[in-house]
């Protein structure tokens, strides 16, 4: 309980601070995930989630990837980095307005994948489904009929049965790798 309250406590006096200063709390974060990936090695969205966390900023992954993509920052073998290529990720700017491919999204998001018969069920972080479907439906694979996205659970309806292993197949190689 202390360790809420105190958290809590921190971050309503950030609130109180940012609207004194006529900064906005978006805007003080974004400066904290700027600064933690120009100074640190931040691997992967859970490490940077949890440092933010340590400078009172609680923030869902669904909110941590779209301020990653708002602020461009990339993520090579090395951890992310920033779009100036400042940072200890060996990640170099490119400029792609696109959205997430179906690998980075499962990258951040998957944890596990099942087919039952011409379906396959995708487990993934809480909030992370709707972003793992909407990337499955942009890229539009021609074994994919159709997604279905809750909170953590996203259902792929496939053609057929083996439609649905060459699916289940290719996720697996992108939680795998």
């Amino acid at each position: 309980m202390y360790i809420y309250t105190s958290a809590a406590a921190r971050l309503r006096a950030a609130l109180c601070i940012a609207r004194e200063k006529g900064t906005s709390i978006k805007y003080q974060r974004h400066n904290a995930i700027r600064e933690l990936v120009a100074s640190s090695l931040v691997s992967n969205q859970d490490e940077l989630r949890r440092k933010l966390r340590r400078r009172g900023f609680e923030v869902t992954q669904a909110t941590l990837s779209r301020d990653i993509h708002e602020l461009r920052i990339s993520k090579g073998p090395g951890g992310y980095a920033l779009p100036n290529g400042n940072g200890n990720g060996t990640a170099t700017a490119v400029e792609d307005d696109g959205p997430p491919t179906v690998a980075e999204v499962m990258e951040s998001f998957g944890m596990r994948v099942r087919r039952a018969m011409n379906q396959v069920v995708v487990r993934t972080v809480m909030g992370g489904a709707q972003p793992v479907a909407a990337s499955l439906d942009y890229e539009d694979w021609p074994e994919v009929v159709g997604t279905i996205a809750g909170d953590d659970t996203v259902l792929i309806v496939c053609q057929d049965s083996r439609h649905a292993t060459d699916v289940e197949s290719k996720l697996r190689t992108i939680l795998e790798s």
